[in-house]
Protein backbone atom coordinates (compact mmCIF):
# COMPACT_ATOMS: atom_id res chain seq x y z
CA UNK A 1 0.00 0.00 0.00
CA UNK A 2 1.24 3.55 -0.60
CA UNK A 3 3.03 5.24 2.26
CA UNK A 4 0.71 7.93 3.73
CA UNK A 5 2.43 11.29 3.39
CA UNK A 6 1.36 14.91 2.99
CA UNK A 7 0.03 15.74 -0.48
CA UNK A 8 2.65 16.55 -3.08
CA UNK A 9 1.74 19.64 -5.09
CA UNK A 10 2.72 20.49 -8.64
CA UNK A 11 4.75 23.37 -7.23
CA UNK A 12 6.65 20.82 -5.12
CA UNK A 13 7.38 18.78 -8.25
CA UNK A 14 8.65 21.82 -10.16
CA UNK A 15 10.82 22.75 -7.19
CA UNK A 16 12.20 19.23 -7.00
CA UNK A 17 13.19 19.43 -10.64
CA UNK A 18 15.34 22.47 -9.94
CA UNK A 19 16.62 21.34 -6.55
CA UNK A 20 17.73 17.82 -7.45
CA UNK A 21 18.42 17.78 -11.19
CA UNK A 22 22.21 17.84 -10.98
CA UNK A 23 22.31 15.37 -8.11
CA UNK A 24 20.14 12.93 -10.04
CA UNK A 25 22.32 13.24 -13.14
CA UNK A 26 25.17 11.41 -11.37
CA UNK A 27 25.91 8.09 -13.04
CA UNK A 28 24.07 5.25 -11.25
CA UNK A 29 27.23 3.27 -10.58
CA UNK A 30 28.91 6.27 -9.00
CA UNK A 31 25.87 6.98 -6.84
CA UNK A 32 25.76 3.39 -5.65
CA UNK A 33 29.46 3.41 -4.81
CA UNK A 34 29.45 6.48 -2.56
CA UNK A 35 27.38 7.80 0.32
CA UNK A 36 28.53 11.39 -0.19
CA UNK A 37 25.76 13.61 -1.52
CA UNK A 38 26.68 15.80 -4.51
CA UNK A 39 26.93 19.55 -4.17
CA UNK A 40 23.70 21.53 -4.36
CA UNK A 41 22.89 22.19 -8.04
CA UNK A 42 21.85 25.34 -9.78
CA UNK A 43 18.26 25.54 -10.98
CA UNK A 44 17.82 24.50 -14.63
CA UNK A 45 17.22 27.10 -17.30
CA UNK A 46 13.53 27.47 -18.06
CA UNK A 47 13.51 30.45 -20.44
CA UNK A 48 11.96 33.86 -19.84
CA UNK A 49 9.33 33.74 -22.54
CA UNK A 50 7.48 31.43 -24.86
CA UNK A 51 9.50 29.94 -27.69
CA UNK A 52 8.39 28.16 -30.83
CA UNK A 53 9.52 24.91 -32.36
CA UNK A 54 8.87 23.32 -35.73
CA UNK A 55 7.72 19.74 -36.34
CA UNK A 56 6.21 17.94 -39.34
CA UNK A 57 2.48 17.36 -39.12
CA UNK A 58 1.56 13.71 -38.79
CA UNK A 59 -0.10 12.15 -41.82
CA UNK A 60 -2.09 8.97 -41.31
CA UNK A 61 -4.27 6.76 -43.48
CA UNK A 62 -6.60 4.56 -41.46
CA UNK A 63 -8.44 1.44 -42.60
CA UNK A 64 -10.72 -1.08 -40.95
CA UNK A 65 -12.08 -4.56 -41.63
CA UNK A 66 -11.19 -6.22 -44.92
CA UNK A 67 -9.85 -2.94 -46.30
CA UNK A 68 -7.17 -2.95 -43.59
CA UNK A 69 -5.45 -6.09 -44.86
CA UNK A 70 -4.00 -4.51 -48.01
CA UNK A 71 -3.20 -0.80 -48.00
CA UNK A 72 -1.32 1.53 -50.30
CA UNK A 73 -0.77 5.00 -48.86
CA UNK A 74 -0.25 8.31 -50.62
CA UNK A 75 2.98 8.97 -48.70
CA UNK A 76 6.07 7.09 -47.49
CA UNK A 77 5.01 5.12 -44.41
CA UNK A 78 7.23 5.37 -41.34
CA UNK A 79 5.15 3.09 -39.11
CA UNK A 80 2.16 0.78 -39.47
CA UNK A 81 -0.15 0.58 -36.47
CA UNK A 82 -2.24 -2.59 -36.23
CA UNK A 83 -4.96 -3.60 -33.79
CA UNK A 84 -7.39 -6.53 -33.80
CA UNK A 85 -9.43 -8.73 -31.48
CA UNK A 86 -8.81 -12.45 -31.28
CA UNK A 87 -5.83 -14.82 -31.62
CA UNK A 88 -2.34 -13.37 -31.94
CA UNK A 89 -0.23 -16.28 -33.16
CA UNK A 90 0.43 -16.34 -36.88
CA UNK A 91 -0.13 -12.63 -37.52
CA UNK A 92 2.28 -11.25 -40.13
CA UNK A 93 2.92 -8.22 -42.33
CA UNK A 94 4.78 -7.65 -45.59
CA UNK A 95 5.81 -4.23 -46.77
CA UNK A 96 5.43 -3.14 -50.39
CA UNK A 97 8.40 -2.06 -52.45
CA UNK A 98 8.14 0.42 -55.33
CA UNK A 99 8.69 -1.27 -58.66
CA UNK A 100 9.21 -4.70 -57.13
CA UNK A 101 7.31 -7.61 -55.68
CA UNK A 102 6.22 -7.19 -52.03
CA UNK A 103 8.81 -7.98 -49.41
CA UNK A 104 8.90 -11.12 -47.33
CA UNK A 105 6.31 -11.83 -44.66
CA UNK A 106 7.50 -10.98 -41.16
CA UNK A 107 5.74 -11.85 -37.91
CA UNK A 108 3.96 -9.01 -36.20
CA UNK A 109 5.56 -8.22 -32.83
CA UNK A 110 3.60 -9.23 -29.75
CA UNK A 111 2.93 -5.62 -28.82
CA UNK A 112 2.22 -4.36 -25.32
CA UNK A 113 -0.97 -4.84 -23.35
CA UNK A 114 -2.02 -1.23 -23.00
CA UNK A 115 -5.51 0.16 -22.73
CA UNK A 116 -7.90 1.79 -20.28
CA UNK A 117 -8.96 0.74 -16.80
CA UNK A 118 -12.54 -0.45 -16.79
CA UNK A 119 -14.95 -1.58 -14.09
CA UNK A 120 -14.42 -5.17 -15.22
CA UNK A 121 -10.70 -5.12 -14.38
CA UNK A 122 -7.86 -6.24 -16.68
CA UNK A 123 -8.49 -7.90 -20.00
CA UNK A 124 -7.89 -11.55 -20.73
CA UNK A 125 -4.24 -12.59 -20.48
CA UNK A 126 -2.47 -14.94 -22.82
CA UNK A 127 -2.91 -15.40 -26.53
CA UNK A 128 -6.35 -13.84 -27.03
CA UNK A 129 -7.98 -10.49 -26.38
CA UNK A 130 -7.02 -7.27 -28.13
CA UNK A 131 -3.72 -7.52 -30.00
CA UNK A 132 -1.66 -4.47 -30.96
CA UNK A 133 1.52 -3.89 -32.92
CA UNK A 134 3.47 -0.88 -34.19
CA UNK A 135 5.79 -1.83 -37.04
CA UNK A 136 8.57 0.26 -38.58
CA UNK A 137 7.90 0.53 -42.32
CA UNK A 138 11.02 2.37 -43.54
CA UNK A 139 9.16 4.52 -46.07
CA UNK A 140 7.26 1.68 -47.76
CA UNK A 141 4.36 2.78 -49.98
CA UNK A 142 1.99 0.10 -48.68
CA UNK A 143 1.57 -3.17 -46.82
CA UNK A 144 -0.36 -6.44 -46.63
CA UNK A 145 -1.55 -8.13 -43.45
CA UNK A 146 -2.08 -11.80 -42.72
CA UNK A 147 -4.13 -12.35 -39.59
CA UNK A 148 -5.12 -15.57 -37.79
CA UNK A 149 -8.52 -17.17 -38.25
CA UNK A 150 -11.00 -15.61 -35.88
CA UNK A 151 -9.43 -12.14 -35.94
CA UNK A 152 -12.00 -9.37 -35.88
CA UNK A 153 -12.37 -5.63 -35.41
CA UNK A 154 -9.23 -5.14 -37.51
CA UNK A 155 -7.86 -1.59 -37.58
CA UNK A 156 -4.69 -0.31 -39.18
CA UNK A 157 -3.02 3.03 -39.80
CA UNK A 158 -0.23 4.00 -42.16
CA UNK A 159 1.66 6.72 -40.29
CA UNK A 160 4.13 9.32 -41.54
CA UNK A 161 5.64 11.68 -38.94
CA UNK A 162 8.55 12.94 -41.06
CA UNK A 163 7.40 14.29 -44.42
CA UNK A 164 4.22 16.20 -43.59
CA UNK A 165 3.84 19.98 -43.75
CA UNK A 166 5.74 21.87 -41.07
CA UNK A 167 3.79 23.01 -38.01
CA UNK A 168 4.87 25.74 -35.58
CA UNK A 169 4.18 25.07 -31.91
CA UNK A 170 4.56 27.36 -28.90
CA UNK A 171 6.43 25.92 -25.92
CA UNK A 172 5.21 27.27 -22.60
CA UNK A 173 7.76 29.40 -20.73
CA UNK A 174 6.79 27.49 -17.55
CA UNK A 175 7.85 24.17 -19.06
CA UNK A 176 11.28 23.01 -17.80
CA UNK A 177 14.03 22.31 -20.33
CA UNK A 178 15.72 19.76 -18.07
CA UNK A 179 14.21 17.07 -15.90
CA UNK A 180 16.17 14.88 -13.48
CA UNK A 181 19.37 16.26 -15.00
CA UNK A 182 18.46 15.27 -18.57
CA UNK A 183 17.25 17.23 -21.58
CA UNK A 184 13.46 17.37 -21.41
CA UNK A 185 10.96 17.75 -24.24
CA UNK A 186 7.46 18.84 -23.34
CA UNK A 187 4.59 17.73 -25.56
CA UNK A 188 4.86 20.90 -27.63
CA UNK A 189 8.63 20.47 -27.92
CA UNK A 190 8.32 17.02 -29.52
CA UNK A 191 5.47 18.13 -31.77
CA UNK A 192 2.29 16.80 -30.15
CA UNK A 193 -0.85 17.85 -32.01
CA UNK A 194 -3.25 18.45 -29.13
CA UNK A 195 -6.28 18.21 -31.44
CA UNK A 196 -5.71 14.44 -31.49
CA UNK A 197 -6.91 14.30 -27.88
CA UNK A 198 -10.38 15.28 -29.09
CA UNK A 199 -13.03 13.31 -30.95
CA UNK A 200 -15.99 15.08 -32.55
CA UNK A 201 -15.02 18.20 -30.59
CA UNK A 202 -15.01 16.42 -27.21
CA UNK A 203 -11.98 15.28 -25.23
CA UNK A 204 -11.80 11.57 -25.98
CA UNK A 205 -10.22 10.51 -22.68
CA UNK A 206 -10.58 13.24 -20.04
CA UNK A 207 -7.81 13.36 -17.46
CA UNK A 208 -8.36 11.53 -14.16
CA UNK A 209 -5.96 11.66 -11.24
CA UNK A 210 -5.17 9.29 -8.36
CA UNK A 211 -2.44 9.03 -5.70
CA UNK A 212 0.75 7.44 -6.99
CA UNK A 213 1.24 3.85 -5.82
CA UNK A 214 3.76 2.23 -8.16
CA UNK A 215 5.95 2.76 -11.25
CA UNK A 216 6.24 0.52 -14.32
CA UNK A 217 9.06 0.28 -16.87
CA UNK A 218 8.33 -0.42 -20.55
CA UNK A 219 10.11 -0.55 -23.87
CA UNK A 220 8.36 0.64 -27.03
CA UNK A 221 9.41 -2.38 -29.15
CA UNK A 222 10.49 -0.01 -31.92
CA UNK A 223 13.86 -0.03 -33.76
CA UNK A 224 17.08 0.66 -31.91
CA UNK A 225 19.58 3.27 -33.14
CA UNK A 226 16.60 5.45 -34.06
CA UNK A 227 17.78 8.47 -36.10
CA UNK A 228 14.66 10.54 -35.27
CA UNK A 229 13.22 9.56 -31.88
CA UNK A 230 10.87 12.55 -31.69
CA UNK A 231 9.24 11.34 -34.92
CA UNK A 232 8.82 7.92 -33.33
CA UNK A 233 7.18 9.49 -30.27
CA UNK A 234 4.75 11.26 -32.61
CA UNK A 235 4.00 7.93 -34.31
CA UNK A 236 3.31 6.26 -30.95
CA UNK A 237 1.03 9.18 -30.09
CA UNK A 238 -0.93 8.81 -33.35
CA UNK A 239 -1.19 5.05 -32.88
CA UNK A 240 -2.31 5.22 -29.25
CA UNK A 241 -4.59 8.24 -29.49
CA UNK A 242 -6.27 7.58 -32.84
CA UNK A 243 -5.77 3.99 -34.04
CA UNK A 244 -6.32 2.46 -30.59
CA UNK A 245 -8.86 5.18 -29.71
CA UNK A 246 -7.21 5.87 -26.34
CA UNK A 247 -7.39 9.64 -26.78
CA UNK A 248 -3.71 10.20 -25.91
CA UNK A 249 -0.31 8.56 -25.68
CA UNK A 250 -0.26 5.63 -23.26
CA UNK A 251 2.87 6.49 -21.23
CA UNK A 252 3.65 9.24 -18.73
CA UNK A 253 7.25 9.61 -19.94
CA UNK A 254 9.43 8.24 -22.74
CA UNK A 255 13.24 8.18 -22.87
CA UNK A 256 15.34 7.93 -26.03
CA UNK A 257 18.79 6.39 -26.47
CA UNK A 258 20.49 9.76 -25.96
CA UNK A 259 18.82 10.04 -22.54
CA UNK A 260 16.33 12.74 -23.54
CA UNK A 261 13.07 12.59 -21.57
CA UNK A 262 9.76 13.20 -23.38
CA UNK A 263 6.53 14.24 -21.70
CA UNK A 264 3.82 11.67 -22.34
CA UNK A 265 0.18 11.77 -21.30
CA UNK A 266 -1.28 15.29 -21.04
CA UNK A 267 -1.81 16.31 -17.40
CA UNK A 268 -2.38 20.06 -17.40
CA UNK A 269 -1.05 23.33 -18.76
CA UNK A 270 1.22 24.50 -15.94
CA UNK A 271 4.41 22.84 -17.17
CA UNK A 272 4.68 20.16 -14.47
CA UNK A 273 4.30 16.76 -16.15
CA UNK A 274 2.26 13.70 -15.15
CA UNK A 275 0.39 15.19 -12.15
CA UNK A 276 -2.41 17.51 -11.06
CA UNK A 277 -2.16 20.41 -8.63
CA UNK A 278 -2.36 18.12 -5.61
CA UNK A 279 0.38 15.78 -6.79
CA UNK A 280 -1.93 12.99 -7.94
CA UNK A 281 -0.74 11.17 -11.04
CA UNK A 282 -2.84 11.35 -14.21
CA UNK A 283 -4.14 8.00 -15.41
CA UNK A 284 -2.43 6.85 -18.60
CA UNK A 285 -3.10 3.68 -20.62
CA UNK A 286 0.20 1.77 -20.38
CA UNK A 287 -0.90 -1.30 -18.35
CA UNK A 288 -4.47 -2.29 -19.16
CA UNK A 289 -6.57 -2.73 -16.04
CA UNK A 290 -3.80 -1.51 -13.71
CA UNK A 291 -3.27 2.10 -14.79
CA UNK A 292 -4.78 4.33 -12.14
CA UNK A 293 -2.06 5.31 -9.67
CA UNK A 294 0.60 3.54 -11.75
CA UNK A 295 3.19 5.73 -13.52
CA UNK A 296 4.59 4.33 -16.78
CA UNK A 297 8.01 5.14 -18.27
CA UNK A 298 8.89 3.72 -21.70
CA UNK A 299 12.39 3.38 -23.12
CA UNK A 300 12.41 3.87 -26.89
CA UNK A 301 13.69 0.80 -28.70
CA UNK A 302 13.66 -2.97 -28.30
CA UNK A 303 15.43 -4.32 -25.23
CA UNK A 304 14.85 -8.03 -25.70
CA UNK A 305 18.50 -8.94 -26.28
CA UNK A 306 20.32 -5.68 -25.65
CA UNK A 307 20.54 -3.34 -22.69
CA UNK A 308 19.50 0.30 -22.83
CA UNK A 309 22.26 2.75 -23.66
CA UNK A 310 24.15 4.18 -20.67
CA UNK A 311 22.50 7.55 -21.32
CA UNK A 312 18.99 6.07 -21.35
CA UNK A 313 19.72 4.01 -18.25
CA UNK A 314 21.06 7.07 -16.44
CA UNK A 315 17.97 9.13 -17.25
CA UNK A 316 15.64 6.30 -16.29
CA UNK A 317 17.40 5.89 -12.94
CA UNK A 318 17.37 9.62 -12.27
CA UNK A 319 13.71 10.04 -13.22
CA UNK A 320 12.64 7.10 -11.05
CA UNK A 321 14.68 8.52 -8.16
CA UNK A 322 13.08 11.94 -8.60
CA UNK A 323 9.54 10.58 -8.66
CA UNK A 324 9.93 8.12 -5.79
CA UNK A 325 11.79 10.70 -3.71
CA UNK A 326 9.22 13.42 -4.31
CA UNK A 327 6.39 11.06 -3.37
CA UNK A 328 8.18 9.48 -0.38
CA UNK A 329 8.07 5.98 -1.91
CA UNK A 330 10.63 3.23 -1.25
CA UNK A 331 12.09 2.13 -4.64
CA UNK A 332 12.84 -1.33 -3.23
CA UNK A 333 9.50 -1.95 -1.54
CA UNK A 334 7.12 -4.78 -2.37
CA UNK A 335 3.59 -3.40 -2.35
CA UNK A 336 0.01 -4.39 -3.03
CA UNK A 337 -1.40 -2.22 -5.78
CA UNK A 338 -5.13 -1.44 -5.41
CA UNK A 339 -6.79 -0.02 -8.49
CA UNK A 340 -9.08 2.79 -7.28
CA UNK A 341 -11.28 2.38 -10.36
CA UNK A 342 -12.22 -1.28 -10.09
CA UNK A 343 -10.74 -2.57 -6.81
CA UNK A 344 -8.41 -5.02 -8.58
CA UNK A 345 -5.35 -5.82 -6.44
CA UNK A 346 -1.91 -6.99 -7.47
CA UNK A 347 1.20 -7.73 -5.37
CA UNK A 348 4.09 -6.12 -7.20
CA UNK A 349 7.46 -4.45 -6.75
CA UNK A 350 7.37 -0.67 -6.33
CA UNK A 351 9.36 -0.45 -9.59
CA UNK A 352 8.11 -3.24 -11.85
CA UNK A 353 8.27 -4.32 -15.47
CA UNK A 354 5.20 -4.42 -17.68
CA UNK A 355 5.30 -8.23 -17.78
CA UNK A 356 4.80 -8.29 -14.00
CA UNK A 357 1.25 -7.09 -14.66
CA UNK A 358 0.13 -8.75 -17.89
CA UNK A 359 1.11 -11.35 -20.47
CA UNK A 360 3.65 -9.43 -22.57
CA UNK A 361 7.38 -9.50 -23.38
CA UNK A 362 7.67 -5.83 -22.37
CA UNK A 363 10.08 -4.31 -21.25
CA UNK A 364 12.23 -6.88 -23.07
CA UNK A 365 14.26 -9.71 -21.56
CA UNK A 366 17.48 -7.74 -21.08
CA UNK A 367 15.77 -4.78 -19.45
CA UNK A 368 13.62 -6.97 -17.25
CA UNK A 369 16.62 -8.94 -15.98
CA UNK A 370 18.26 -5.69 -14.85
CA UNK A 371 15.31 -4.44 -12.77
CA UNK A 372 16.68 -5.65 -9.38
CA UNK A 373 19.89 -3.70 -10.00
CA UNK A 374 17.86 -0.72 -11.21
CA UNK A 375 15.86 -0.62 -7.98
CA UNK A 376 19.06 -0.59 -5.94
CA UNK A 377 20.53 2.18 -8.12
CA UNK A 378 17.38 4.28 -7.76
CA UNK A 379 17.39 3.85 -3.99
CA UNK A 380 21.06 4.85 -3.73
CA UNK A 381 20.56 7.85 -5.99
CA UNK A 382 17.46 9.05 -4.16
CA UNK A 383 19.34 8.78 -0.85
CA UNK A 384 22.31 10.73 -2.21
CA UNK A 385 20.05 13.48 -3.48
CA UNK A 386 18.38 14.15 -0.11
Amino acid sequence: MPNPQPAVTRRTVVGAIGATAAALAVAPAAAAATSTAPAAPAAPATGRGARTVSAPATRAQSAAGSEATSVRAGFPIRYVGVSWDGPRRGAAIRLHQDGAVPGAWQPLPAGCAGGPDGPEGPGRPGDTGTATALVAAGGAPGYDLRLPDGAGNVRTAAIDTVHGPVRRLAVSPTSPVTLAGAEYLSRAAWGADESKRFKNGVENSPAKYYPLQTLTVHHTDTPNADPDPAATVRAIYEYHAITNDWGDIGYHFLIDEAGRIYEGRWSGDDGAPAEDGAGNVVTAFHTAGFNSGNLGIALLGTLSTQDPTPQARRSLTALLALVTGTHHLDPQAHVTFVNPVNGVTKPVEMISGHRDWLATDCPGGSMYASLPALRAEVAALATAAR
